[in-house]
């Protein structure tokens, strides 16, 4: 099976967080590969990996770091692949805000579409989307993820109703 996705992270330490990412990745059946990649401590593996994702057929790359939070942007350097950044909020940051910065602010030509901190479900979610934009089934399954969403809500709102309070009206 080849991955269409590639999750790569910058320390095993952002794995608790990057496995929202990946679960909702199993959960639509979408191949994808997890890899610790750092954009200090191995720049040639980074380079090497994103130059090339492609051709080894990953269509999209979700890419997390924290605190000098570079490897998105490293990552979209060297490719023409979509890259997600998911900044992390780690143990060193200053509330994850170097980290969304670090991502977020990136030089015209080089995009890094960026979710919030910690958003690692949100990431796989573009990158689900993206997908769906070629793929039938991966439409059809998003389509379904995105109307769950909703039925939800709906149910949480039956459940409220149920709650009493003397002055309550609905």
């Amino acid at each position: 099976m080849t991955p269409l996705v590639s999750i790569i992270m910058g320390s095993t330490s952002d794995y608790p967080v990057m496995e929202a990412a990946a679960k909702h990745l199993d959960e639509m059946d979408i191949p994808f590969e997890i890899n610790a990649l750092s954009a200090h401590r191995t720049p040639d593996l980074v380079a090497d990996f994103a130059k090339n994702a492609a051709a080894r057929g990953i269509k999209v790359i979700i890419a997390a770091a924290g605190g000098a939070a570079h490897l998105p942007g490293v990552i979209a350097a060297s490719t023409n692949l979509p890259v997600i950044g998911v900044p992390i909020k780690a143990g060193m940051s200053m509330d994850g805000w170097d980290s969304i910065l670090s991502i977020i602010q990136m030089p015209p030509g080089i995009p890094v579409a960026t979710v919030g901190i910690n958003a690692a479900k949100n990431s796989a979610i573009l990158a689900t989307q993206i997908l769906a934009l070629t793929d039938k089934e991966i439409a059809r399954k998003t389509e379904e993820f995105k109307k769950s969403l909703g039925q939800k809500i709906e149910k949480a709102n039956q459940e409220l109703a149920k709650i009493e309070f003397k002055n309550k009206t609905n």
